[in-house]
């Protein structure tokens, strides 16, 4: 067989047929024709992506004091920039933009579908939203994510896999998402975990580059992993399980507590502003440890919580697929559990913990996300304002036998994604009507909110930096060329701006589309074929496989392929293992149909 060994800039083959009905090939969402980039095995991968979407259209119908001197410096530094903005008469009539990002939230939300969660404010904003049902990370892991959709580039492009690399320094200059509204006249702004902190965003949070004022990061964030949880005993706890009283607590506060508060103070000064404004907040919670207030946990009393669907590692999963969730075990109550390592499990009352502490984080963060709306509606800001909600990546509650992110399963993958624009997907409200009344999550239940429009369409967090752009009236940056280390300001990403599209208000709110002709791309890399210590977050000197991973309306389908970690270079011919998981007949994706008769040789499935 001949060796494949492509630069990843351009081995990012889309394995789709939707570019060319000749033999072409979509790289980066560029054609090219296939003999001009890559031999017959890339063909072949094609052939087995026509193979199986020609199966499921035939099989399967369509689915339906020192901080107040901060805080000083920090509003001195917005009313400087203010001052020194000299905006056209084009940014005074500029739509702002709010975007929120959330930590390992999975969609486990009453929007989408999950009775069981308190998110009335979430909900709320749903409403008034387009709401995408089928959005997904490009590699379920903090830094690598966060990178990848505020550059608008894959982690291919940006070279980071792990923790440990700046890519302005590593990969190249790329142009970000609050970078690109700053150039154009607008006072950006960061509160909380907005790029990963540390050295993949240089230490800085990316600044001066992206942000017109000094980032916020909440002063109690320090003590989140120290030993400030109650346990049965008495004493304090590094605990994963940290329901707190918020008065006992250091500070008195909580993080995400700290970042409403700054981002509203921020939202008060910026309503005097002449010029507009984007304004990031990112929330910690659900990450873990999963630390909050007690009293949410009443909204989930134990005997209500359920066990995962799929609570076991199944049969078929080929164990580089598996990741051994070592971070949770560091904590001192999992410990105390004495689990085996790598596969666990953890006792089922135990598991009914975690996912009894994860929801009420969830509730926890709607509150912080309802007073947030709230304030920026009461500051008369809600219909010059753009909304943007999604998470960085999903996070598994047991499902095949895992706890954590970092593998490729939907469950992981996916993420909420919604967006609000005033007067486009809601009209504005009358006088006297509110969009964004708080609703406290620990009230009686209210009646269930139905999402407003939504689209079925798979789409990708990369997609962020054109649409956003293209919403607020910007250039939407153009694609970005193969290979475009050299080019400071393009996109990887499709922008979704034809999902706005609405004829009008009685449209049918299931934006109509081909969603067969849609595909998100995620990856992961590994250490090695089995899990190790090292499996969930290898360095990148460390990496020896890539798992590439491909998710259409009707199924999800991985290769995991070698790779060289000093060359950035994947090896398509040097297949370790696959997963083929149908959607229709296997939504969880326990049944993996790799190996069976029909699809065990790969390449044997090319016409």
């Amino acid at each position: 067989m001949t060796m494949l060994w492509l630069p990843l800039q351009e081995a990012r083959l889309s394995w789709r047929d939707t570019c060319s009905s000749t033999c072409w090939l979509c790289v980066l969402g560029q054609s090219y024709p296939a003999e001009a980039v890559a031999p017959a095995a890339w063909h072949s991968l094609r052939g087995h992506h026509r193979t199986l979407r020609s199966r499921t259209e035939a099989e399967m119908p369509p689915p339906p004091g020192r901080r107040h001197l901060w805080l000083g410096l920090v509003l001195g530094s917005v009313c400087a920039s203010l001052g020194s903005a000299v905006p056209s008469s084009k940014a005074q009539d500029a739509l702002n933009v709010l975007l929120i990002i959330v930590d390992d939230l999975r969609t486990s939300l009453g929007c989408y579908g999950d009775k069981l969660i308190r998110s009335p404010n979430i909900d709320q904003l749903a409403s008034h939203s387009l709401l995408f049902q089928n959005a997904f990370a490009q590699q379920a892991v903090c830094a690598p994510s966060r990178v990848s959709f505020l550059t608008g580039r894959r982690p291919d492009t940006t070279r980071l896999y792990d923790f440990n690399s700046y890519w302005r320094a590593h990969a190249g200059n790329f142009s970000t998402i609050p970078q690109y509204f700053k150039e154009n006249g607008y006072v950006t702004m960061s509160v909380g975990k907005v790029f990963h902190p540390g050295i993949s965003s240089n230490h800085s949070d990316d600044s001066p580059y992206s942000w017109s004022v000094p980032p916020y990061h909440p002063s109690s964030e320090k003590y989140e992993n120290t030993k400030t949880c109650k346990g049965p005993d008495g004493e304090l706890h590094a605990n994963l399980l940290c329901p707190v009283d918020v008065a006992d607590v250091p500070e008195g506060t909580l993080p995400d507590k700290q970042s409403t508060e700054q981002a509203i103070r921020l939202l008060e000064k910026m309503k005097t502003s002449a010029s507009p404004f984007f304004l990031a907040v990112g929330y910690h919670k659900p990450h873990i440890p999963f630390r909050y207030p007690k009293e949410f946990q009443r909204l989930y009393p134990l005997e209500n919580i359920t066990l995962a669907p799929d609570p076991q590692v199944p049969a078929g999963l080929p164990p580089v697929a598996y990741n051994p969730w070592m971070d949770i075990r560091q904590r001192e109550d999992i410990q105390a559990l004495n689990l085996s390592v790598p596969y666990g499990p953890i006792p089922v009352d135990f598991q009914r913990k975690m996912r009894q502490s994860y929801f009420a984080c969830v509730s926890y963060l709607d509150s912080q996300v309802g007073q947030l709306l709230s304030a920026l509606e009461s500051l008369q800001l809600a219909n010059s304002t753009i909304i943007a909600f999604t998470s960085d990546h999903g996070w598994a509650l047991g499902e095949h036998g895992e706890w954590a992110k970092y593998s490729n399963f939907d469950v992981t993958t996916r993420v909420p994604l919604m967006f609000y624009v005033p007067g486009r997907t809601v009209p504005l409200p009358k006088a006297g009507e509110k969009l964004f009344p708080y609703i406290n999550p620990l009230d009686s239940v209210s009646a269930l909110m139905e999402p407003g429009r939504q689209a079925v369409d798979l789409v990708e967090l990369v997609s962020l930096f054109p649409t956003l752009a293209g919403l607020a009236g910007l250039h939407v940056p153009p694609r970005c060329p193969v290979p475009s280390f050299h080019v400071q300001l393009c996109r990887e990403g499709q922008s979704l701006l034809k999902h706005f599209r609405f004829h009008d208000s009685e449209e049918d709110p299931a934006l109509p589309g081909n969603p067969r002709e849609s595909i998100a791309y995620s990856q992961y890399p590994r250490p090695a074929d089995s899990p190790q210590w090292n499996s969930d977050k290898p360095r990148l000197e460390d990496i020896k496989v890539m798992g590439y991973s491909i998710r259409t309306i009707d199924y999800r389908y991985t290769v995991w392929v070698g790779f060289s970690p000093h060359e950035f270079l994947a090896n398509f011919s040097d297949i370790h293992a696959g997963e083929l998981y149908f959607v229709d007949s296997d939504p969880l994706q326990d049944h993996n149909v790799y190996n069976d008769t029909q699809g065990g040789d790969l390449l044997s499935l090319a016409p």
